[in-house]
């Protein structure tokens, strides 16, 4: 998957670019409006991610300027202008979506590939399944075995990130880059006490348990160890 990133603010331009190179994209990064528009112009790309307070041309400019010579590409708007105004406007200049920062990575990255999917033609999944582990992305709605289980938002996060993630290590650095917004001080322990918590909902109760920790390399959620 090929997605330009229009976004002048360096830090969270390597943020970005970042978790979507570990996700498996090829990222393009544009640091003002006029220059992501020749780009956006010149490529075919999967998806675009355009901030608003751009330089030389502003992001709503810039994506007006796109949709008036038909470039049809899903467009998700990165800004901190979050008052509904702001995003009403966005989204009539012609974007699919708008999320404002800051923000998780792994919503920034479960936007992305539900505007992808939907170009496609391909159905957004409602929800995730490892075992009798049940995430509903509609309602947020989490069960085990038919048992409520009530996660605070970070937690819900973790948790997502790990079942889109079922049967793989995810390290610890892959899951602050991906959970936690581009503000988290790598230094704390945030992650393991996360995880922690998540486990004790998740596995406490249950003979079978879900989240294992995979030494010196992160964390798998599996069905079976």
């Amino acid at each position: 998957m090929l997605l330009l990133l229009v976004e002048d603010d360096a830090k969270i331009a390597s943020f970005v670019i970042k978790g979507f190179r570990a996700e498996g994209f090829t990222v393009d990064h544009a640091a003002d409006g006029e220059s992501g528009l020749a780009m956006a112009m010149d490529k075919d790309y999967d998806v675009l991610i355009i901030d608003l307070m751009l330089p030389v041309m502003d992001g709503l400019e810039l994506i007006r300027r796109l949709r008036r010579n038909r470039i049809q590409t899903p467009i998700i708007i990165l800004s901190a202008r979050d008052r509904v105004e702001d995003r009403v406007r966005g989204l009539q200049s012609g974007s699919d979506d708008y999320l404002v920062k800051p923000f998780a990575f792994s919503e920034l990255l479960a936007r992305v590939q539900a505007l992808i999917r939907r170009a496609s033609g391909v159905a957004e999944p409602k929800r995730l399944q490892v075992a009798d582990l049940v995430l509903d992305l509609a309602t947020r709605k989490v069960t085990r075995n038919g048992v409520r289980i009530d996660l605070q938002p970070l937690e819900y996060s973790l948790l997502e990130y790990l079942m889109r993630n079922a049967g793989r290590v995810v390290s610890r650095a892959m899951i602050m880059e991906h959970v936690w917004n581009y503000n988290f001080d790598p230094q704390t322990n945030v992650v393991e006490a996360r995880i922690c918590r998540l486990r004790d909902k998740i596995d406490r109760d249950f003979e079978k348990k879900l989240i294992h920790t995979v030494r010196g390399a992160g964390y798998r959620l599996e069905a079976d160890e």
